[in-house]
């Protein structure tokens, strides 16, 4: 895939048109039709990790753009807790996703490098993404909506995959509607405001060198 070209898109949820509803309230996880196509065990075995799969989304995306069919959402999430990836706490709370067991299971699943990228600006991510690279970045979720302030960083995770003329364009598994779930333009500076300066970066392919 060249950097130019727009990865498919898989949201947390498997309905995109419900994940708005979804997150407000209005509509029950449970409620969406779509659950059983996760990989899930019940309704309310999808509803309850939903709200933690914005990492498989971002690492489903990038292996489709990659012409590797990715497993289901449910389904990969349950190999990546035997990675370590994922956490399930005496609380019954979610910990994950957890970059370096996820980073293992890429190169070992499919050879895929990767790296844990630490304490960037905003303005580091543009150079990450020649040649196709991603950056599957922390933000905060209220980067659904840009331009509002942002309560915090981090927290969330979406796929970074281009950049143009000044905004990165990314896709975000939890975003409220069609333009902010794919291919969603992020002014840097709105971007800034949101992200943790972390995430990991899935290089692109190096560029041919003359010998």
């Amino acid at each position: 895939m060249s950097a130019a070209e727009t990865p498919p898109y898989y949201g947390q949820w498997e309905s995109p048109a419900l994940i708005g509803d979804i997150i407000t309230g209005a509509c029950r996880a449970e409620d969406d039709p779509a659950w059983a196509e996760s990989g899930a065990e019940s309704p309310v075995d999808y509803a309850r990790w939903a709200d933690h799969l914005c990492g498989v989304a971002c690492l489903r995306m990038a292996l489709a753009a990659r012409g590797i069919t990715p497993p289901r959402a449910r389904d990969l999430a349950r190999v990546l807790t035997g990675y370590g990836a994922y956490v399930e706490q005496a609380d019954g709370f979610i910990r994950g996703l957890i970059y370096a067991p996820a980073i293992t299971w890429l190169a070992e699943a499919h050879a895929m490098p990767a790296e844990i990228i630490l304490d960037r600006a905003a303005e580091d991510i543009p150079p990450l993404l020649a040649n196709g690279g991603f950056f599957i970045a922390s933000v905060h979720p209220a980067m659904r909506r840009p331009a509002e302030p942002a309560p915090g960083k981090g927290g969330h995770l979406v796929l970074v995959f281009g950049e143009e003329q000044g905004a990165l364009r990314l896709h975000n598994p939890s975003g409220h509607d069609a333009a902010s779930q794919c291919d969603a333009r992020v002014a840097l500076a709105d971007f800034a405001r949101f992200f943790a300066g972390r995430g990991m970066w899935l290089p692109g392919t190096p560029l041919a060198r003359d010998a």
